[in-house]
């Protein structure tokens, strides 16, 4: 059992419940009735990129999914399990969200697997999500210089989940009407600096 005096996740909620909430609590029951978030997200699990933070979002404004490495895959509607799919579907025809975020960041973990191999230990699961990434991932590092080759192929993944949002017919014609728009953006962990996927060759600071 665990000691609930030193549990980080129990002391973070007495918190939440004491500083927090009293100030929220209206904004809290407002969105009890139902959310209205302008944006969905595609990011990293990774611990150190949390969107919410780097955003400065409140409650109700970000519907985000998050997954290793930030992967999106391609359309295919198999009727198989197919979490990320599923909450692109939810965002954008429930929710109608107007903007689909895919957020990597630096040093991921996921991006370097598809470089390295994945370790031995997650072969049931990981290994073969990340396959789906390892082509760009490596044509990459055969393509860049050594010292940029991590950041790249990061940015490179994202790129790769752009061109898959782009699968979806109903993501595809809401681009093309101009009622949805897609971004991709890298965050720098160590320095917190976005960067933004523009049409120059790689990403570029956002002011």
């Amino acid at each position: 059992m665990t000691d609930e005096s030193n549990d980080p996740l129990i002391s973070g909620y007495r918190r939440f419940r004491a500083d927090h909430w009293p100030e929220a609590r209206a904004e809290y029951e407002a969105l009890a009735a139902g959310q209205t978030p302008h944006t969905l997200i595609v990011a990293c699990s990774d611990s150190r990129a949390d969107p919410a933070l780097i955003f400065d979002a409140a409650p109700g404004q970000l519907f985000v999914v998050r997954n290793v490495a930030n992967l999106v895959p391609p359309y295919e509607p198999d009727g198989q399990l197919h979490g990320v799919s599923a909450a692109l579907e939810f965002g954008v025809k429930v929710l109608k969200v107007s903007r689909i975020v895919v957020m990597g960041h630096a040093h991921c973990g996921g991006v370097a697997a598809m470089r390295n191999g994945a370790p031995e230990s997650v072969q049931d699961f990981v290994s073969p999500w990340i396959a789906q990434g390892t082509p760009v991932v490596r044509h990459v590092a055969e393509t860049v210089p050594a010292n940029e080759v991590e950041q790249a192929s990061e940015e490179a993944v994202v790129r790769l989940s752009i061109r898959n949002l782009r699968t979806f017919p109903w993501i595809a014609e809401r681009e093309a009407a101009g009622t949805l728009e897609l971004v991709g953006l890298h965050f720098g962990i160590a320095e917190g600096i976005l960067r933004k996927l523009t049409g120059a060759p790689r990403f570029e600071p956002l002011s």
